[in-house]
């Protein structure tokens, strides 16, 4: 199992919780390519919508990757890449700054610049601490 971090605005992250779908990298196939079937998905949400939205940081879903398929949807002229996620209902939002430091992916001085990538694997320890503070009761 590899644990993902996908770098997403929140309006995005609750319209593909709703649809029970992950989207990266403004639907490109080939990070989505690299999961699979029972992998780990956490989101990070920078800004409220994208791309102009009100700052966040926060991690705004965790779930996992519910199967080994991969499709394209159709929305018109956007034809983004798409897979199926087990959400986790119970999981809220979680900011990230009390867990700067906690995090391995935290502890370099340019860790914020990983999440330009848009998705990158993260430690089972930080998966781990993630949902552990998204799942417990606010």
């Amino acid at each position: 199992m590899t644990a993902w971090l996908g770098v997403v605005s929140r309006s995005h992250v609750l319209r593909g919780v709703g649809l029970g779908i992950a989207q990266v990298n403004h639907g490109k196939q080939p990070p989505l390519a690299r999961m699979h079937a029972g992998d780990a998905l956490v989101y990070y949400s920078p800004r409220t919508d994208y791309p102009d939205g009100e700052p966040l940081q926060a991690f705004t879903a965790v779930g996992r990757i519910a199967d080994d398929e991969l499709w394209q949807a159709d929305e018109g002229s956007f034809r983004p890449w798409r897979r199926r996620v087990d959400w986790d209902a119970a999981a809220h939002e979680v900011p990230i700054r009390p867990l700067i430091g906690r995090l391995e992916f935290t502890v370099g001085q340019n860790w914020g610049y990983l999440l330009h990538r848009g998705l990158l694997t993260i430690s089972d320890a930080d998966l781990d601490i993630i949902r552990t503070e998204m799942t417990t009761a606010a």
